[in-house]
Parts: structure tokens; C-alpha cells; sequence
């Protein structure tokens, strides 16, 4: 029984001893498998790392590659965009270039709806806008309208001296001084026209430039070089019975032309024969004195008309298609301002109506000490006023004035009618203000037999050609003005 009992005791004690060895080879096998299996955990961790590194950098470069694409479709479409606006651009220049009133004319309904040109210097503009506060002629005081001329003249000069490829060493140098003269005006639905001239003094040809600013930089229009030695102006003057008056026009007549070298033939159309001998003897003389021949002189024996002097004495010339200047016995001009009658016309394309500067009477404006008359010719706002209603005066090429058809006979408005004609045609009228042409003062005589309304008008012409406003104003009340000045002195006496 004990001894039973004692095996079985040994039995346990076996069993619980395999059962510990069995926990421990399962403990060390266990310890030996997680051994066993850790670096192959890390080379799979290290895979998968590997495997989200290539799949990142292929994404990148996938990104990168788009980006690529996007920058050169940037820059394509960068480049047509500006293709685009530089030909939208440049369409929009060429229709404002084409609208513009630059190489033929526009059709206009009356000459209120004309224009005009400003002429300017150096340093004056001389302008047509009414108004008591401004002034015939102005200096480049204001900064923005110096900077707008200055930048033209600096194109035009900047092309003028640019390298040319056949340059030599006696190319002409142009400097500002050699400016002589230009027009401008701006459309404010189109932009600005400049025309510049330059000239040098030894020579006798005129560079002339045409730009175009439409609300855009300055664009370059035309460029042409003008011989002014081979044109000539036939000044042509219808005459009645005002002998004296037509003296002094020959005085000054030898003095503006004598420089011009053959380039002027006179035509005096004298109406009536009463003065046909003190007309011819004044002719004569100063062709003997000047030596000059180019004079042609028509009387017709008839009322004094002067639309059909003019056009008889345009139809008068057989020869070349002759440049046509329209004058009277009491317009001064210069040689200055034939030569913008020169630049300022041509057959088929221009006309040319300057705008004359009108003098008041030197008796109201000097009293008794009244100049002579090449010093009584200044532009200045107490001297005169511009004759923006007078188209009497122009330049125009002998087959431009036969094709409109010349003078309708219509008294008094035959001027405006043939304005109008050009105004109706292709051809471009310039109308600008000439700092050269001045309308002499004369009496106006009002007669008795004229209607009560056109006698109205020549009293209110009369009175405009009198003396400025302000000057006409202390004639009216000189009493109140001298009763004033009395007072003042007394008081003055007792103070």
C-alpha cells in the first residue's frame, strides 16, 4: 500500500516534471521562432517602405512633368494672347488712321462743323478758340501742352537724324532750331494730327513729317522731302477804284516777294477804266524798280465784283496747273507765309483757308501816335482778333478750283459757297491760323440804299473791326471814367 503509494507519488512527480519540460521547449521554441522571425518582419517593413518611396517619387515626377506642360501652355498662350493684342492693336490703330481726316477729306454739312488747325513755333501757339479770356497767341507755358509738341518734335527729329543706309558725310543734321513751323488739331473720337516742317536756312527745300497720335504712342503717317523752289503761286487781286490802297499793297507786295526768286507772278484784275493809267503806272514803276516781270494785268469794264475777279483771273493762266492764292488790296503777307501756302496745298489731295489776323483801328488803338505800318503788324489780343469768318482768303491748285467749278455768281457769299464746295468734296481743307497774313484796317461804309437787316449787319462789322471789347467799353463810358477820374483827384486835393 505504501509502496503503492510511493510510486505513484513518483509517477506525479515525472508527469509534472515533463509537463514543466514540455512548457519549456514550448517557451524556447516560441522564443526561438520570434527570434527566428523578426528579420524577416524588418525586410518586409523595409519593402513596403521601399515600394511608398518609388510610388512618391513617381508622383513627383509625374508632378513635376505637368508642371512642364502647364508653364509651356502658359507661355503659349502668353504668346498668342500678346499676338493678339498686338493685332487687335494694331487693327485699332488702323481704323482710328482710317477715320482720321489725314489723306482725303471728309464730307462735311456746312463750315461750322470744320476743325481747325492750331499753328504753333518753338515757343507760341497761336489759336481760333473764342472767348474774352483768351489770348490770339500763347506761349508753351503750360507744362502738358509743352510736353505733347516736345514729344512730337522729338520724333520727328529723332527720325530725321536717324542712320540712313546710304549715309554720307554731308547728310544733313537736324536740330530743333531748324524747326519751322507746324499745324496740330485733335478729333476726340480719333486722336491728333501733327504736321512739322524743318527747314534749313541754305537750302530750298522743306523736310515735311505727319504723325498720328490716335490715344496711342505717336505713330509715323508720311515723310516727304518738298522742293518749294519749283512751285509757283499766282497771286491773283481784284481791284476797283481804291488806287492809294493799292500803292501801299504794291510797297509791300516788292518787299515780301523780292526774296522769292521768280516764284510769284501777280494778276491784278481791274474793274472799270477810270484808274487803268494810275494802275499801270504803279505796276510799271515797281517792275522797273524790283525787276519784276511776272505781272499780268486784266480790266474789265464792268461793276465791281470780286468773286468774278478771281475767277477771271484763275482762268486768266494758260500754262502749268499754277498754285492759286486768293488776295485783296488790304492783306499784308510775308514770304513766310507763301511758303505755308506752298506746304499747306496740293492738286487733288489739300486746299488751304488760312485764317487772317484782322487789325483794329490804329486811330482807337495808338491815338496819335500811330506806328508805321510794318510795326502796326503784331498778333496781340488789344491789336486785332482772328477773321475766323472770312473765307475769302485761300490757297488752292488751278485744277482743284476749275473742277469744283469756280465762283457762283451769289454777291456776298460766293466765299462761303466755294468753301462749301471743297467742304462737300474729297479734298482736305486746312484751316489754320497764319502768324504771316494780316487783314489791314479800312473804313467801312454803310450805305443808305442797303435793307434795314443787312444795314444792321454792316454796323455790327463795322463796330467788330473798331476796337477790341474792353476798348470799345471805355469809348462808351469814357464820361463815367473821366467823371471818376475828377472825383478822385478832388478828393484826393482835400485828403
Amino acid at each position: 500500500m505504501q509502496r503503492r503509494w510511493f510510486l505513484g507519488k513518483r509517477v506525479i512527480a515525472a508527469l509534472l516534471f515533463c509537463f514543466v519540460l514540455l512548457l519549456y521547449r514550448q517557451a524556447c521554441r516560441s522564443q526561438s521562432q520570434t527570434r527566428s522571425r523578426s528579420p524577416a518582419g524588418e525586410d518586409a517593413f523595409e519593402a513596403l517602405l521601399q515600394q511608398h518611396e518609388r510610388r512618391y517619387l513617381q508622383h513627383s515626377r509625374n508632378l513635376t512633368r505637368r508642371i512642364s506642360q502647364l508653364k509651356a501652355e502658359l507661355q503659349r498662350s502668353a504668346v498668342e494672347l500678346e499676338e493678339q493684342n498686338q493685332s487687335e492693336l494694331e487693327e485699332f490703330l488702323q481704323k482710328q488712321l482710317r477715320r482720321a481726316e489725314i489723306f482725303t477729306g471728309e464730307r462735311l454739312p456746312n463750315e461750322f462743323a470744320v476743325l481747325p488747325f492750331e499753328t504753333f513755333t518753338l515757343r507760341q501757339v497761336y489759336q481760333l478758340e473764342s472767348g474774352l479770356a483768351r489770348l490770339p497767341v500763347e506761349s508753351l507755358i503750360g507744362q502738358e501742352r509743352r510736353n505733347e509738341l516736345n514729344g512730337a518734335l522729338e520724333a520727328a527729329l529723332h527720325l530725321l537724324n536717324a542712320p540712313q543706309l546710304r549715309d554720307s558725310q554731308q547728310r544733313r543734321v537736324y536740330s530743333p532750331q531748324h524747326f519751322y513751323e507746324g499745324i496740330f488739331r485733335t478729333e476726340r473720337d480719333k486722336g491728333t494730327l501733327y504736321d512739322l516742317t524743318f527747314r534749313e536756312n541754305s537750302v530750298p527745300d522743306f523736310r515735311r513729317l505727319v504723325f498720328f497720335r490716335p490715344f496711342a504712342p505717336l505713330m509715323k503717317v508720311k515723310e516727304e522731302l518738298m522742293d518749294a523752289s519749283q512751285i509757283l503761286i499766282n497771286i491773283i487781286v481784284p481791284l476797283a477804284d481804291t488806287v492809294d490802297a493799292f500803292r501801299q499793297f504794291m510797297q509791300h507786295f516788292s518787299d515780301a516777294c523780292i526774296r522769292q526768286d521768280g516764284r510769284t507772278h501777280l494778276t491784278v484784275v481791274l474793274f472799270g477804266s477810270e484808274k487803268m493809267h494810275e494802275v499801270k503806272g504803279i505796276v510799271d514803276g515797281m517792275s522797273r524798280r524790283m525787276k519784276y516781270r511776272n505781272v499780268t494785268l486784266i480790266r474789265l469794264n464792268e461793276a465791281f465784283s470780286r468773286g468774278r475777279g478771281l475767277d477771271i483771273g484763275a482762268r486768266a493762266w494758260k500754262r502749268s496747273n499754277v498754285l492759286l492764292f486768293f488776295c485783296d488790296v488790304n492783306i499784308r503777307f510775308s514770304a513766310e507765309f507763301l511758303n505755308s501756302c506752298r506746304m499747306n496745298t496740293e492738286p487733288g489731295q489739300k486746299v488751304f483757308y488760312p485764317v487772317m489776323f484782322s487789325l483794329y483801328n490804329p486811330e482807337v488803338i495808338y491815338g496819335q501816335h500811330i506806328p508805321s505800318a510794318e510795326d502796326q503788324l503784331v498778333i496781340r489780343k488789344d491789336f486785332g482778333f482772328w477773321k475766323d469768318f472770312d473765307f475769302g482768303t485761300t490757297c488752292q491748285y488751278r485744277s482743284d478750283f476749275i473742277n469744283t467749278g469756280g465762283f457762283v455768281k451769289g454777291g456776298a457769299t460766293e466765299d462761303v459757297h466755294l468753301y462749301r464746295k471743297f467742304l462737300h468734296s474729297s479734298l482736305m481743307v486746312v484751316r489754320a491760323p497764319s502768324r504771316d497774313l494780316f487783314h489791314v484796317w479800312h473804313p467801312t461804309v454803310c450805305h443808305a440804299h442797303l435793307s434795314t437787316e443787312m444795314f444792321k449787319l454792316c454796323l455790327q462789322d463795322k463796330a467788330l473791326n473798331q476796337a477790341s471789347h474792353s476798348q470799345l467799353g471805355q469809348i462808351i463810358f469814357h464820361q463815367q471814367i473821366n467823371n471818376h477820374l475828377h472825383k478822385y483827384k478832388q478828393h484826393n486835393i482835400k485828403s
